[in-house]
């Protein structure tokens, strides 16, 4: 086989195989003697079929197979051997003349290769870049523990609706009639349930207002809930379409009203939220959510001075000059299910990714950062932590985070996600050691408004 690559430009690059009939003939022949042993066709005996009729039914296509194959092996082959950074897939170029492979002999093809430009850039302590840390202050921890005592409220039964505290009421539904006659034919509903602070019409909603159990409302759903006939729909148990020209009052008899209560600050708390006897005060409370706000804002912290890396990197290496038409036709290719102007669409998107791609395979080559099965796993039992967190959850227990992660894991589409995370961090903890960081100490609500920023 004959390879030859031409890149005048750096980033255009242009490659020729030439297929011999001797890279492929012995191949085709051994594949069709073993087509042959397994034919089974009436009239012959198993191994005792023409070769002639072999050829005839299979020989194109196991020719096209072996061909293929060994033009897709020898490409990247000669990628791999040769240290070129090529992105994307092969493309067949326009000059590619169409090869007639029921003919024997030598087969050429011509392929486009989207070649990187090259990166350099090289980071030391006369880097400067900013490192923000978030003060924990009793702002934070009071909405902590606020947050906490609502996740373990609970419903209480009262007497009298109070419209300020989100109480629920329930009871039964009955349409009436214009006088407030009951309809004999008309719609009920047993064991309604309304919140009716949700009310969008204030003169429907103060008619609940200081009600009481075995009071009875009279109140229009229509006026009610004005343009929504699906939480009509919802009160009423029917089906949207149903409710579009309902206009009837409706009397709701009130038959129990529940007042969700927030939890007390006590043990009984401490030990539902950190485990029976791990706090033992409310100043234990507060110290031990101010240790977990500051490990969770660490986690903040790495995520803005890797954004802060990347700006500062972009910035240093400057523009960077890529095989732009070519890179159109691969994102093309990749999409074909996409609408037409997808490419136009996302292209100048794309290369602002491939550019910190880049950039970032520069700077984990550079440190001889190198990734690890154990790497990857801590990076999936990180993202499970991170879930749980969301729901109040701090104190999993570590066996039950290893099989969440191991689960996470399975999913194939989710596996590369952890990888680009393990890599980012690794390379995070290598150049905070490098670079030269300006720390800075800010609220939280500063440390958001760094995101507002363009």
């Amino acid at each position: 086989m004959k390879i030859s690559f031409e890149n005048p430009d750096k980033i255009n690059g242009l490659m020729t195989l030439t297929v011999e009939e001797t890279d492929y003939k012995e191949a085709v022949e051994k594949k069709l003697k073993d087509y042959r042993k397994k034919a089974n066709v009436p009239g012959f005996r198993p191994g005792n079929v023409p070769m002639g009729m072999i050829k005839k039914q299979y020989g194109m296509a196991v020719k096209m197979d072996e061909v293929n194959k060994l033009v897709g092996e020898n490409i990247y082959k000669y990628v791999r051997e040769n240290d070129i950074p090529m992105l994307g897939e092969p493309l067949p170029n326009e000059k590619q003349i169409e090869q007639d492979l029921e003919k024997d002999g030598d087969y050429t093809f011509i392929f486009d290769i989207a070649v990187a430009p090259e990166v350099k850039i090289e980071l030391t302590d006369k880097d400067k870049i900013n490192y923000y840390t978030i003060k924990v202050d009793d702002k934070l921890i009071d909405e902590q523990v606020e947050t906490f005592a609502q996740r373990a409220g609970h419903q209480e039964k009262v007497e009298t609706y109070d419209p300020e505290l989100r109480d629920m009421i329930k009871g039964d539904l009955v349409e009436v009639g214009t006088r407030g006659k009951v309809k004999e034919d008309g719609i009920k509903v047993s064991d309604a349930i309304m919140m009716p602070q949700y009310i969008k019409v204030a003169a429907q909603k103060k008619l609940f207002d200081g009600c009481k159990l075995g009071d009875k409302i009279t109140f229009n759903p229509k006026k009610a809930y004005p343009d929504n006939d699906a939480e009509i729909a919802s009160l009423l148990k029917m089906k949207k379409e149903e409710v579009a020209d309902l206009k009837s009052n409706f009397t709701f008899e009130i038959k129990e009203i529940s007042r969700f209560v927030k939890a007390e600050i006590n043990q009984q708390l401490f030990d539902q939220i950190y485990g029976e006897g791990k706090v033992k005060s409310e100043e234990e409370f507060r110290n031990k959510i101010a240790k977990d706000i500051e490990a969770q804002m660490e986690g903040n912290s790495e995520y803005r001075f890797l954004i802060d890396l990347r700006k500062y990197c972009e910035d240093k290496v400057g523009e960077l000059k890529f095989p732009e038409e070519l890179l159109k036709r691969v994102m093309q290719n990749n999409n074909k299910d996409r609408e037409e102007d997808f490419v136009e669409k996302n292209f100048e998107g794309s290369l602002k990714e491939l550019k910190w791609h880049l950039i970032k395979e520069k700077l984990v080559a550079d440190n001889d950062i190198k990734i690890e099965q154990d790497d990857i796993k801590a990076a999936a039992k990180n993202s499970a932590r991170a879930q749980f967190a969301q729901y109040g959850m701090t104190n999993v227990p570590d066996e039950y985070l290893d099989k969440y992660a191991d689960d996470l894991l399975k999913k194939q589409e989710q596996v590369q996600a952890f990888i680009d995370r393990a890599i980012e961090q690794k390379l995070t903890e290598a150049l905070k050691k490098v670079v030269k960081l300006t720390k800075k100490k800010v609220s939280l609500d500063d440390f958001n408004k760094l995101f507002e920023e363009k």
